[in-house]
């Protein structure tokens, strides 16, 4: 069984009159997690629109080969390695012929040339034409590349006639390119990930926080992603870049946290509060810059939401994941933590050594439920992200059919 969420695929339309069953299709995959982009041929907007595509897809559909602003960036070539699969519905005798003959006059074509990506065709033509020796020639130097073909189906055809040519209907390939992937270990999770420091401000120049760097959240953000899992990434100030295909909320405070969190509850599977969040706030935040006047100055604070607590006091809640960063007797406080905060997994990790911890590239950690202690040794903190995966995932609730 395979699937489709968090791969990127690019829906190529040619034109021919099957072109308006490529709406269809781009909704089909996302409605399978798929991400999905359209690239058309001058003749596919003859037979439907590109805001058609552009609403239904929720990007810019791409049209030129020679586009000055994409090209800036090798718009083409980037879109190329963003894909992980090209399907080409419908695909015409004309685009069957110039993609056997490695043609490369428009940015479709140009695409199927430039990706590594998987390629697949939805041909769709009267049937004289799928009959015609050239196309059978063509479809079969095709084949012998790799490059798979889905339909075309018989039946009546637009013109009048009746015989193979039609397009495979959207539904059924979208089953098809979802076979040809395997179903990953997180594949339609939804899950949200809390990730780096807290600042909690004492005037307009001043703030408490710690030293947590967020490459503990981010590596499980990109081990998520990579898993399959549809994953947002809540995170505090950090200057790290983005995982690929992982959606980011910045937030600053204790509180913008929560809210951000709580905003996003109703579709959430898996929660993962990686995050340091700041025990405590200030009462008060000094409207000027505060200035030195005596040898002690008193802060007065307030607690801070709980917000991986919350989430797990939730009468729906998602399977709930915390870590305990401590200092000494880490395993017991972090059990302590699992018990009373009600958690399905704790990540218990010692932050005093200088091999691990905060800001170093490496970790260590005990991962503990209620029935079970799994230890994984130094290593690297996306290795760790992806032991960590794995166990989530094997302590995922079931659904029965």
């Amino acid at each position: 069984m395979g699937g489709l969420s968090n791969r990127n695929i690019i829906v190529g339309i040619t034109g021919g009159i099957a072109a308006y069953k490529a709406a269809q299709l781009v909704r089909d995959l996302q409605v399978r997690g798929a991400s999905v982009r359209v690239v058309m041929t001058r003749g596919a907007t003859e037979f439907i629109t590109p805001l058609t595509l552009q609403a239904l897809s929720g990007q810019p559909v791409h049209l030129d080969l020679l586009d000055e602003e994409a090209e800036m960036g090798m718009g083409h070539i980037e879109l190329a390695r963003w894909a992980d699969l090209i399907c080409v519905a419908p695909a015409t005798a004309d685009f069957i012929a110039r993609l056997q003959a490695g043609r490369a006059d428009d940015l479709l074509t140009t695409l199927c040339l430039a990706t590594d990506a998987k390629l697949v065709l939805a041909p769709a033509m009267n049937q004289a034409m799928w009959r015609d020796p050239a196309t059978t020639d063509n479809v079969a130097s095709l084949l012998e590349r790799g490059i798979q073909m889905y339909g075309p189906d018989d039946g009546s055809q637009a013109c009048g006639d009746v015989g193979p040519g039609r397009m495979m209907e959207p539904g059924a390939i979208a089953e098809h390119l979802a076979s040809l992937f395997e179903t990953r270990l997180l594949e339609g999770q939804r899950v949200i990930i809390t990730a780096g420091p807290t600042r909690e401000a004492l005037d307009p120049v001043r703030y408490i926080s710690n030293n947590s760097s967020g490459r503990m959240g981010y590596a499980i953000a990109n081990a998520c992603a990579l898993a399959g899992a549809h994953t947002m990434l809540i995170s505090g100030p950090v200057n790290l870049d983005t995982p690929e295909r992982v959606e980011r909320i910045d937030v600053l405070t204790a509180r913008d946290m929560y809210d951000a969190v709580h905003a996003r509850m109703d579709d959430c599977s898996v929660f993962i509060g990686c995050a340091a969040v700041a025990d405590y706030r200030p009462v008060a935040i000094a409207e000027q810059k505060i200035k030195k006047h005596e040898d002690a100055m008193h802060i007065e604070l307030v607690k801070n939401p709980d917000i991986i607590a919350s989430v797990a006091a939730l009468a729906d809640k998602p399977f709930t994941v915390g870590f305990a960063a401590e200092t000494q007797d880490v395993e017991e406080y972090a059990l302590g933590k699992l018990q009373n905060k009600k958690l399905d997994l704790i990540v218990a990790n010692d932050v005093s050594s200088e091999e691990a911890g905060f800001n170093s590239q490496n970790n260590a950690a005990t991962i503990l439920s209620e029935h079970s202690r799994e230890e994984i040794p130094l290593t690297s903190k996306q290795v760790l992200a992806e032991r960590l995966v794995k166990t989530i995932a094997a302590q995922l609730p079931r659904e029965i059919d």
